[in-house]
């Protein structure tokens, strides 16, 4: 407990950012608050403690102890804390007083800084004075005066160093008290905390004490009740014992009544039984005469049968004797045809163990060379991917270079508005995977049977809502028995959704709250497709029908009301039919039936919808537009032959220009030329 209170994470007054020391003392104003008022709490609720007789007082005597302890860990821990807010107190106002010093130091420093400034700038001007003096004297009287300003001007900095050493003297010996202060303070908190620390130990071995007398004595009070109960039983189990006992001897006097019935009636049998068999035996006797003829002619044919075999085993004595000599010689035979066995098999189980040998070396080399075989088609798969990727970009790249071109041709050669076509390959990246129909989820399978979005149906189409239904007919079960199981699920297994989630559900409409309650209960049983859910309304129907079939000997007070539904089982009974369902149908999958290999080797591949797709980008540019284009071309050709020969029309003209200034110029000079002559 002094574990829990004192290492609690949090701010502490110990700190050395002002934020937590004062978030620390808020928490513990609040905490002394808090604990004032239990305090009060309990000492106006002793009347009703007392007033309840069935209360213990083992457990009143642990909350009047951590009360007591309570308000002993808070006033120690406020008054080891005291020393520490007196601390920072004084800190903050020591602070205070740095700060203020510190400003009036720097005003005492700017103002003498502008001061020298002044003085400096009037030596300065009187140097400039003196200098157009011509006159011996007065250059002596300006230099003494200069002297004397500088004079003043050294003392004025001399004195501000003085100050400034003064102050930084008295700030070393504010230090040392400060520390001595400090280590005052450590040490009487030191020796509150081992006062507080001594003390509790003492309190807390005495309210161990009165907690541990309090269970023995609530300990005695339980045995005295508890023997007194088992007095009063063992008293009633002896008075249902004597009555059981003059019970049992009732059931024995009606027993013997019955015994004499039933003897009476056997004897009458028994008699009639008497008569049928004398009857029996005269009949018997008859065949018994019969019996004796067919004796008689019976012993004449054996004796006739004996002479017969008589002489047959006169000849079987013949026989064996030759027989017995033929297996003379086959056991002879038989013993040569052994040894060579035994060389053969000594033969063969040497060669058995040679190609044992060889037949695991092979094993270890067809591993071996698996192995390699997985290597290199893992290497294959990615060097595939990535040259697929290479030229999946430089076609790309190329087809938004030939979009472009084709939209500067229409927008500014044509002046026509450029419309993009379908390029359904620009969103794909990577080799072409096949693709598979995936089945629908059990949110899905819940939106479509309870109806509670119509956008949901609008998408899916009429399609989705036939094969759903197609579904359910299947197996067995219509839409509207899996409607009321989903309804009664939301119903009667709230226990499997937070109460979180409950809480945020109760705002929004019934069909919402359903959807997001079965979306939470499906993830709790393990229900993620529509499958599951068709084979759970199922597995419900056949429960119900198991119940309906199992004899009934006990009509309890739920079997005798009516039932909400004939097709669905019992509210009652929805949790022992979802444990059997958990159970049966829903288990853990294995992860490693999951996992799926990221690289497929190149042979397993469906390459079939490549060429599709390499064609698809090579054809963003229809033949259509390609003749437009080749028309262009030839248009575009001819009018720069024509732009051609008009700069080189341009060129001559030029050059023409310029001869004709040259020729111009040189008849001007000509004719200026003759005229001076």
């Amino acid at each position: 407990m002094l574990k829990a209170e004192f290492g609690e994470a949090g701010p502490s007054v110990l700190s050395e950012k002002p934020e937590e020391r004062i978030a620390a003392r808020r928490l513990r104003i609040a905490a002394r608050n808090e604990a004032k008022k239990r305090q009060d709490l309990g000492e106006d609720s002793q009347e009703m403690q007392e007033a309840e007789a069935e209360a213990r007082t083992s457990q009143k005597q642990v909350e009047l102890s951590e009360k007591h302890l309570l308000k002993l860990q808070t006033d120690g821990t406020e008054l080891v804390t005291n020393i520490l807010v007196a601390a920072d107190a004084r800190e903050t106002k020591r602070r205070a007083k740095l700060e203020e010093a510190r400003r009036l130091r720097n005003e005492k420093l700017e103002n003498e800084a502008k001061s020298s400034l002044e003085k400096f700038e009037e030596i300065i001007q009187k140097w400039t004075v003196a200098k157009a003096k011509e006159i011996p004297q007065d250059l002596r009287d300006a230099l003494k005066s200069q002297q004397k300003l500088c004079a003043l001007l050294i003392e004025d900095k001399n004195k501000l160093i003085s100050e400034l050493q003064q102050e930084l003297k008295a700030s070393d010996d504010r230090y040392v008290k400060d520390l001595k202060k400090q280590a005052e303070d450590v040490d009487l908190m030191r020796e509150r905390m081992q006062e507080q620390v001594t003390s509790l130990m003492k309190v807390y071995r005495q309210e161990l004490d009165l907690i541990e007398n309090s269970f023995d004595d609530e300990r005695k009070t339980l045995l005295t009740g508890n023997r007194k109960q088992w007095e009063q039983q063992r008293k009633e189990r002896s008075d249902k014992e004597l009555e059981h006992l003059l019970q049992r001897m009732k059931q024995l006097e009606e027993y013997e009544v019955l015994l004499q019935r039933l003897r009476l009636e056997d004897m009458e049998e028994n008699n009639m039984i008497k008569v049928k068999l004398e009857t029996d035996v005269e009949i018997l006797q008859l065949e018994l005469q019969k019996t004796k003829a067919t004796y008689q002619l019976n012993q004449e044919k054996l004796e006739y049968n004996f002479h017969v075999l008589k002489k047959r085993e006169d000849e079987n004595t013949i026989t064996k004797s030759q027989q017995k000599r033929k297996i003379t010689r086959l056991q002879d035979t038989l013993k040569t045809l052994k040894t060579k066995c035994a060389s053969q098999e000594k033969q063969s189980q040497e060669e058995n163990q040679s190609l044992t040998d060889g037949y695991k070396r092979s094993m270890q080399q067809y591993k071996d060379v698996q192995k390699k075989m997985r290597h290199f088609a893992a290497i294959d798969a990615k060097r595939f991917e990535e040259m697929w990727l290479m030229n999946e970009g430089e076609a790309k790249a190329l087809v938004n270079r030939a979009l472009e071109t084709d939209r500067l041709i229409h927008e500014q050669l044509l002046g026509l508005a450029w419309v993009p076509p379908p390029m359904p390959f620009m969103e794909h990246s990577g080799p072409i995977q096949p693709q598979h129909q995936a089945q629908r989820t059990a949110r899905q399978i819940a939106m479509q049977v309870l109806g509670g979005v119509e956008e949901k149906r609008k998408i899916e189409g009429e399609s989705s809502t036939a094969e759903g239904a197609g579904d359910m007919e299947s197996l067995g079960v219509d839409r509207k028995t899996v409607k009321r199981l989903l309804e009664l699920l939301c119903d009667e297994t709230g226990f499997l959704i937070e109460s979180k989630l409950l809480k945020l559900l109760s705002p929004l409409e019934k069909d919402a709250q359903s959807l997001m309650k079965l979306d939470s209960i499906f993830a709790a049983l393990g229900i993620e497709n529509e499958e599951a859910v068709y084979k759970m309304a199922e597995f419900f129907v056949k429960y119900k029908q198991q119940q309906k079939d199992q004899p009934k000997e006990d009509m309890t007070k739920n079997e005798l009301e009516p039932e909400m539904d004939s097709d669905l089982i019992h509210p009652n009974d929805l949790v022992k039919a979802l444990r059997a369902f958990t159970a049966q149908c829903c288990r853990p999958r294995d992860a490693q039936s999951q996992k799926q290999s990221s690289v497929l080797s190149l042979e397993e591949r469906d390459d079939s919808e490549d060429a599709a797709y390499w064609e698809s980008m090579a054809d963003v540019i229809p033949e259509s537009k390609l003749r437009v284009w080749n028309a262009l071309e030839a248009a575009l050709k001819k009018y720069h032959a024509v732009l051609t020969g008009r700069s080189k029309l341009l060129t001559d003209a030029h050059h023409l220009k310029q001869q004709n200034s040259e020729l111009r110029t040189l008849l001007h000079q000509y004719s200026t030329q003759k005229g001076q002559y």
